[in-house]
């Protein structure tokens, strides 16, 4: 089966928003922790828990059976059901009545989100070559910025308009429609198109195989591992950042959405384009660029980082945070592509749900909830530059760590000859 280019980009398209639903979804809650704090009575350790592991929990959970799924079934269908489910239970958290009704709603987003990403990768991989994966991957991550951006703004605007609970349920109700679109004109491409194994490389093994080749295949496991430390990079600021401005400039909720939505969009469109082209280019002549693109990022997006959340004035933090999101977002873009590209046809689902699996847990859940305790006990001495401080102590041991990961997957790349 043949696709016009076209319609390769308009499935790109679709999958592209579906990301930008589901990040928005998941992250508007950032620009609404400040009033669900105040309303609620909550610490920072419980706005960290709502951030992180309620969502976390069942995305895992429901990530690893919808991956198996995704690697043998539809996967147009399973990501627009996914899309339709989390769509309407961003809706339902609108409507919670204090601290444990919305963290049950939380859980039933990320249920939803946890059976999209295994299937979309999945699907691209076999609608793009793999010399044309890392632009496409870039592109899919704008979903990301675009969905960060959104999810502040409308978010932000929203809540000052109208509250809190109203912005939840004007975000998802635009994600059920999309749903119902991406079902009726999505096409199902041929599985392991692209693949030298052809269709015997498509066919999916007994899950005992699929989990010890992918625990043998030691490119995949630097990849999942450097990706989940640095990630935590992307979700404290994603998370944090919002109620940093609250505190820190006396902004309004509609204000800090705004701004700080915009700087998510002037770093995070660049950066993964960015990212994209240079992986493409530089793989050509060492094919570790793959691993030292993302490791480099995580490094030098610390400098501007510090020195944004140490600004005493608005406008040279914004502008830094801009710089730092888009050095870090860099990395995307060369970590997508080739976990897509280090495992056969068969596993990409299931590669891909182990992969978030250690993103989440690590990325969202350990580091937004190691920010709120590491906050909270800081409090009584620096104040509200606790939050700042507990940001970045989180976000140097990531990049750090991150970097010695991805160094160590380089050397697995030229070994094996990926």
């Amino acid at each position: 089966m043949k696709d016009h280019p076209a319609y390769r980009y308009y499935v790109l398209g679709l999958f592209t928003l579906t990301l930008m639903f589901s990040v928005a979804d998941r992250l508007v809650l950032s620009i609404l922790l400040q009033d669900i704090k105040r309303e609620f009575v909550l610490s920072d350790s419980q706005l960290g828990l709502l951030a992180g592991f309620a969502f976390t929990m069942f995305y895992v959970i429901a990530g690893f059976p919808m991956a198996r799924l995704a690697d043998r079934a539809n996967r147009k269908s399973i990501v627009a059901a996914a899309l339709g489910f989390w769509s309407l239970m961003t809706a339902v958290s609108g409507l919670a009545v204090g601290f444990w009704s919305l963290f049950l709603a939380r859980i039933g987003v990320g249920m939803g989100e946890g059976a999209s990403g295994p299937s979309s990768q999945s699907v691209l991989a076999d609608y793009f070559r793999p010399g044309e994966l890392p632009r496409a991957m870039g592109i899919l991550t704008l979903g990301s910025t675009i969905g960060t951006a959104i999810g502040l703004m409308a978010g932000g605007l929203f809540a000052s308009l109208y509250g809190w609970r109203m912005s939840f349920i004007l975000l998802g109700i635009p994600g059920m429609l999309l749903a119902l679109l991406l079902f009726a004109t999505v096409r199902e491409p041929e599985r392991g198109r692209y693949s030298a194994g052809g269709a015997e490389s498509a066919a999916q093994r007994p899950l005992g195989a699929t989990i010890r080749s992918l625990l043998s295949n030691r490119v995949y496991l630097g990849l999942i591992t450097g990706y989940a430390v640095q990630i935590m990079i992307g979700y404290a600021i994603a998370i944090w950042m919002a109620p940093i401005m609250l505190r820190s400039f006396g902004l309004s909720t509609r204000d800090v959405g705004f701004y700080l939505g915009l700087a998510f969009v002037l770093g995070g469109i660049p950066g993964p384009i960015l990212g994209g082209v240079l992986s493409e280019w530089l793989s050509r002549r060492d094919i570790r660029w793959f691993a030292w693109i993302p490791g480099l990022a995580g490094i030098l997006c610390l400098p501007p980082l510090w020195f944004s959340l140490s600004a005493t004035t608005f406008w040279p933090f914004l502008g830094l945070f801009a710089l730092a999101y888009g050095i870090f977002l860099t990395s995307q873009a060369p970590i997508l592509s080739s976990i897509q590209n280090s495992v056969l046809p068969s596993e990409r689902g299931f590669a891909v749900a182990l992969a978030l699996l250690f993103n989440n847990l690590l990325g969202q859940a350990l580091s937004a909830a190691a920010i709120g305790r590491l906050s909270d006990m800081w409090h009584p001495e620096f104040g509200d530059f606790a939050l700042n401080l507990a940001v970045m102590a989180v976000c140097v041991s990531a990049g750090v760590l991150g970097f010695g990961v991805f160094v160590w997957t380089g050397r697995q790349m030229r070994r094996s000859n990926m």
